[in-house]
């Protein structure tokens, strides 16, 4: 016999005397994750100007390139022209990239050299134009006077600090009634506010740019950091440069061939990977032609997490935020994130001009890159 009492059904969809059912957790689905700033970590230092500074300086250098392309007999010319002239002294023993013979400055002038060639009993080989030389070093003669004094001038380098602030306004109502999932609905906004500048302090740091004039800020124009990817020119490689690894996709070849030139080019110690999805896959295929499983394994795994070559041991961080065309090798030790003194990430409260409270979320971050040498960037990988 059918139910005639009265249910929960009866009455349609809104029975005022049924108490709600509604789960007290509240479900965000929206990425905000940081996990390139989680792995830089916090610095041990803050900014104490809108125009963050810091200095650099490098080692006298020991590679020119030839710049001559008039040679009568090649094998046997003792003078041509090199890029550079002032990195050679007389005495020098020098060296063509892939080549065994070795040759000895005996005369500058300006960018011309004067040379024995075949020097120690080695085979003269032709010479060409833009071919690398090595410096090996300079012989001194016993007896000698100090030769000149050669230095460096020590590099000035800076970037801006960028505010991000977020309003959160909130009623006088909403303040005193009950909510669902939460205690207090300020320190909810709060809370959600914070999340997004983080995750956009994130986008920034790798992808951000400083305005073209005026970067110091005006009533008119907004101050913004220069990103780690705007930082970078010297080691920067796109599929299909000369010499680069062919092929659009990324593989060991290109990874090895950016962190052997970081290598030849800095005494940087690349420690991060910093891929997007995409990429991140193509660096978890790595190893799939090697992989073995037992009849009786019940998991599957593909995943790499450490990179290991010859030049370092490299952690695989993958953010949302990296361009999915591209790969960023970096040397954590010389990439912080700093605050301008006192303005890290906080909470402002600001006066009410009615029924509401009020306050603003505000930080003030930059980018210190030093030697922008010592990281490397890979653009245009295929993504699909």
């Amino acid at each position: 016999m059918a139910f005639t009492g009265k249910a929960t059904y009866s009455a349609g969809t809104s029975l005022p005397e049924l108490a709600e059912d509604v789960s007290d957790l509240i479900g965000i689905v929206s990425p905000y994750e940081t996990p390139l700033l989680d792995a830089l970590g916090d610095p041990m230092r803050e900014a104490t100007s809108t125009h963050h500074e810091w200095l650099e300086d490098a080692l006298l250098p020991n590679k020119d390139a030839i710049n001559d392309s008039t040679f009568t007999d090649p094998s046997a010319d003792t003078d041509f022209v090199v890029d550079n002239g002032g990195r050679f002294r007389v005495g020098d023993q020098i060296q063509v990239e892939g080549s065994e013979e070795l040759m000895l400055v005996t005369g500058i002038a300006t960018n011309t050299l004067t040379v024995v060639r075949g020097y120690a009993g080695t085979a003269p080989e032709n010479l060409a134009d833009n071919q690398v030389i090595n410096i090996l070093g300079n012989a001194a003669l016993e007896g000698a006077d100090k030769p000149s004094a050669r230095f460096t001038n020590r590099t000035r380098c800076g970037n801006y600090t960028q505010i991000f602030a977020a309003t959160v306004e909130v009623s006088g109502t909403d303040m005193a009634a009950s909510q669902l999932g939460l205690a207090d609905e300020m320190d909810y906004q709060k809370q959600e506010r914070l999340r997004e500048l983080i995750r956009d302090a994130e986008n920034t740091v790798i992808n951000g740019g400083q305005p073209a004039s005026n970067p110091e800020g005006n009533g008119s124009v907004r101050r913004s950091m220069k990103g780690i990817i705007q930082h970078l020119a010297m080691n920067v490689f796109h599929t299909g440069d000369a010499g680069f690894p062919t092929g659009a996709d990324l593989d060991e070849a290109k990874i090895n061939y950016v962190l052997r030139k970081i290598w030849e080019n800095s005494s940087g110690n690349v420690d991060l990977i910093v891929v997007g999805g995409f990429q991140k896959r193509k660096i978890n295929a790595f190893s799939a032609g090697s992989r073995s499983y037992g009849a009786n394994d019940t998991t599957f795994t593909d995943m790499i997490g450490v990179y290991e070559s010859d030049f370092g041991v490299c952690r695989i961080v993958t953010t949302r935020w990296m361009p999915q065309d591209a790969a960023l090798l970096l040397d954590s030790s010389r990439v912080n994130i700093l605050p301008l003194a006192g303005r890290s990430f906080h909470f402002k409260p600001l006066a009410s001009g009615g029924d509401y409270e009020c306050g603003e979320l505000i930080g003030e971050y930059t980018v210190e890159l030093k030697n922008e040498a010592a990281h490397g960037l890979i653009r245009d990988l295929s993504i699909s």
